[in-house]
């Protein structure tokens, strides 16, 4: 996908990584995704593959458990948040006034920043921290060491098939890959930024490298953007690629970054009904697929016009926040 719109923010997440490096990670900079200090700004075959290894830590069977829960009340008129809290619903963010509060009012189980430690975008302790290496820069004896102390889990390299992003061969991500698999974590697969189902695609390549080299691969993750805003046909579109994908590797799935935005033309959203119809639909789906463990929309800061956002601060939420807090 070329998101124009978010280059600049892309770049800037390169030269944070670099700084995070440099300083020796640390827990001190976190960087975002798509932008520089420490993530203040947005950020995009064969069926059955054999057995990659089990889980370090936890399960990696397909989970569509929940934890009880309750919560502040919705203020009046929103939409009213469920009695229980998914398991499986979390959220990206950086850092923006309010953080901390909007995500416990969003209801998510987990959340994640692009980096491999909280840094000035940390949440409560109530909500899971899942750190991230975001490419090859990231893979320092420092990083390694403090996404131990921050988490359970470890997410993978991010968009690795896009020059934007992380920008790494298929070789050198499976040359680094013990380097991860040595932290003992649960890991999941770098996340492509699309063509996760094809074959020979990116993460085609890496998972069968992955398998002839023995290493371990305990989940998938992906990332999908839609631009069809029509609620059913979007959510149908997203199942589908999710089908692909797990009908390819057969290993459960963190759907880590999705929304609604079209890039044909330049950038541009849906309403914010039409994205928050989206939300409740998509919600609803993914809470239906045993095989989909996790997902987390993008993103919880909303800024400017909104775009994907669902918080505007702590208390406010957009449309699609609304509907996102009360997805059960």
């Amino acid at each position: 996908m070329n998101m124009d719109l978010l280059r600049r923010h892309r770049l800037a997440a390169v030269l944070a990584i670099v700084l995070l490096v440099l300083l020796g990670a640390g827990g001190v900079v976190a960087a975002a995704r798509r932008t520089g200090d420490g993530g203040s700004g947005p950020a995009a075959g064969a069926a059955g593959v054999a057995e990659f290894g089990p889980a370090s830590a936890g399960s990696s069977s397909p989970s569509a458990s929940v934890s009880a829960s309750t919560g502040p009340r919705p203020s009046s008129g929103a939409a009213a948040p469920p009695a229980r809290i998914s398991a499986k619903k979390g959220v990206s963010v950086w850092a923006f006034p309010g953080l901390a509060a909007a995500l416990t009012d969003v209801r998510a189980s987990w959340y994640y920043n692009w980096a491999p430690a909280r840094g000035n975008a940390a949440g409560p302790s109530t909500v899971e921290f899942v750190p991230m290496i975001w490419g090859a820069a990231s893979v320092t004896d420092a990083n390694l060491a403090t996404v131990k102390r921050e988490g359970r889990v470890l997410l993978g390299f991010n968009e690795p098939d896009f020059a934007d992003q992380a920008n790494m061969s298929v070789e050198q991500a499976l040359d680094l890959w013990p380097r991860l698999m040595g932290t003992g974590m649960r890991l999941g697969s770098p996340a492509v930024a699309f063509g996760g189902a094809d074959a020979g695609g990116w993460l085609d390549r890496f998972m069968s490298g992955a398998r002839t080299r023995g290493h371990r691969v305990d989940f998938i993750m992906l990332h999908w953007y839609g631009s069809d805003f029509r609620a059913e046909a979007a959510v149908g579109h997203l199942r589908g690629y999710l089908q692909a994908v797990w009908n390819r590797y057969r290993l459960p799935i963190w759907l880590t970054e999705y929304a609604l935005i079209s890039f044909s033309g330049g950038t541009r959203y849906p309403t914010g009904e039409q994205q928050a119809a989206f939300v409740r639909g998509s919600t609803a789906m993914l809470q239906s697929l045993p095989y989909v463990e996790r997902y987390a929309w993008f993103a919880l800061p909303a800024t400017g016009d909104a775009g994907t956002g669902l918080y505007r601060d702590g208390t406010t939420p957009t449309p699609a926040g609304a509907a996102y807090r009360a997805a059960a």
